[in-house]
């Protein structure tokens, strides 16, 4: 069977978190702390998934904002946290990603988006960036009660789509979750979206890419060369 669907990672990878700034510079008082927010949330997740702890992402969102909050001193008020997290379920997609989209689907691929978001709230993202005709279908881990990076969740989404895990490719911005993929029988193309070295002990995706257009140029060739 073709190598014809490509998963696509959402936070980070198709829609830009940089909206968000100005929001933690509300709160906190320094725009970077929405970096490393996001970043706490992702190992959140992760001890969430390696511990068997069950939560949503979006409710890991908000302890780890308050969490935060606490660390500095600062009580959050429920206006600039309901504005942080209602900010993150509006983000818009960078540029670069609808272009991408359609350029991989008038090729044939089907586009799927999957997150570590809940359905609900992957729902809402992707309406809320424009991004509804984007994608054939959208994934949640959430019903698995595990989170990305954890291979199970990889497995899942496969069931789902009825294909075996080698036929599928994620495409992501976070090297964890392309050597997640790749530990677990996917293909992966790692997008670099801040410029961050990827990790050397991970392991090596065969596509790295700036742009997105360049990334779905790089899967349309590679496979109708395989083909």
């Amino acid at each position: 069977m073709p190598r014809d669907t490509v998963l696509f990672d959402i936070n980070e990878t198709v829609l830009d978190l940089s909206s968000l700034r100005p929001k933690f510079e509300s709160a906190f008082g320094d725009q970077a702390v929405a970096a490393t927010w996001f970043a706490t949330l992702l190992h959140s997740s992760t001890v969430c998934a390696l511990t068997g702890v069950k939560t949503r992402f979006a409710d890991l969102a908000r302890i780890v904002l308050e969490a935060l909050a606490a660390r500095r001193g600062i009580e959050i008020s429920s206006e600039n946290r309901d504005a942080i997290l209602s900010g993150f379920a509006a983000l818009p997609a960078h540029a670069d990603v609808a272009p991408a989209l359609g350029q991989l689907r008038r090729s044939g691929f089907q586009t799927v988006a999957f997150t570590n978001s809940s359905l609900g709230l992957v729902t809402s993202q992707i309406a809320n960036a424009g991004l509804d005709d984007a994608f054939d279908q959208i994934i949640s881990v959430e019903e698995t009660g595990s989170f990305k990076p954890d291979a199970k969740v990889y497995r899942y989404a496969a069931e789902r789509l009825g294909k075996p895990t080698h036929e599928l490719r994620l495409v992501a911005a976070h090297d964890w979750d392309t050597h997640g993929a790749l530990a677990a029988g996917l293909l992966a193309a790692y997008i670099d979206r801040n410029g961050s070295q990827y990790d050397p002990l991970y392991r090596q995706p065969d596509i790295f890419e700036t742009a997105m257009p360049d990334v779905a140029e790089r899967i349309i060739s590679m496979t109708e060369a395989q083909n």
